[in-house]
């Protein structure tokens, strides 16, 4: 379990400060929010966002054990209390909301599309096309209302979308936008289209209850003051993020 908050971290004394630290949930597969360098070292800006939340909590960004976790296990672990909080590519919305608290947005996402095709320029061009979606994405119901006319076909996994755009089964795969700038980095061949099928907002998730709201109020400040000094700004274009 992580640290107990019985003080706002703004008034924690150094001594305590020196004897804390924060355990939060993040990614170690999503370039480039998170995910491990040739070296086998956690990096992304998810983990820029951390480690400075424990550089500006408790005084140091080494006050800080940084605990992967798959999709699936990323609210448990905040519900259950394992970890302070979860920085993990977690969209806010009302069903979440219901079992943890989030905090202000760093990062506004949304799904995309991505495609080796030079035929797809625009919206218009999506029509009657097949394209390539994770099975139970929340986008499905947004991309059948936006495109009525475009066919669907679910996969399992990110890279099973890319083998069929691979093949040509799809001409394009819908999927968050910062998962796919990560997939161009690594993939220069395809391009991401210059718009986005849907907005969403990513922050941090912590778990309800006063105690972790003290912290999340602390959290929720640092990242306001990041936004007005463009740090937040900074990092997401040194990461490629549009």
């Amino acid at each position: 379990m992580g640290a107990h908050w019985v003080v706002p971290p703004s008034l924690f004394a150094a001594e305590i400060a020196q004897s804390r630290k924060l355990i939060v949930a993040v990614k170690d597969n999503v370039r480039p929010l998170g995910f491990r360098d040739a070296q086998g070292n956690l990096q992304g800006f998810e983990i820029d966002i951390a480690r400075r939340l424990a550089a500006e909590l408790l005084g140091g960004s080494t006050q800080i054990e940084l605990r992967p976790v798959s999709n699936r296990d990323r609210l448990q672990v905040v519900t259950d209390e394992q970890v302070d909080f979860a920085i993990a590519r977690v969209t806010v919305n009302s069903a979440r909301a219901r079992i943890v608290a989030f905090s202000e947005p760093y990062y506004s996402d949304g799904t995309g599309l991505i495609t080796k095709s030079s035929a797809l320029q625009n919206e218009r061009d999506l029509s009657n096309q097949t394209i390539a979606v994770l099975n139970n994405a929340s986008t499905i119901a947004t991309l059948r209302y936006r495109f009525p006319q475009i066919q669907l076909i679910g996969v399992e996994s990110y890279e099973a979308g890319r083998q069929l755009v691979e093949s040509g089964k799809a001409i394009a795969f819908a999927a968050d936008v910062s998962v796919l700038v990560g997939w161009v980095q690594e993939f220069p061949e395809y391009r991401v289209l210059p718009f986005r099928v849907s907005t969403e907002s990513l922050a941090v998730v912590f778990p309800k209850g006063l105690e972790s709201d003290q912290l999340r109020r602390e959290v929720d400040q640092i990242i306001r003051r990041w936004k007005a000094e463009g740090w937040l700004q900074q990092r997401a274009n040194y990461w490629g993020l549009p």
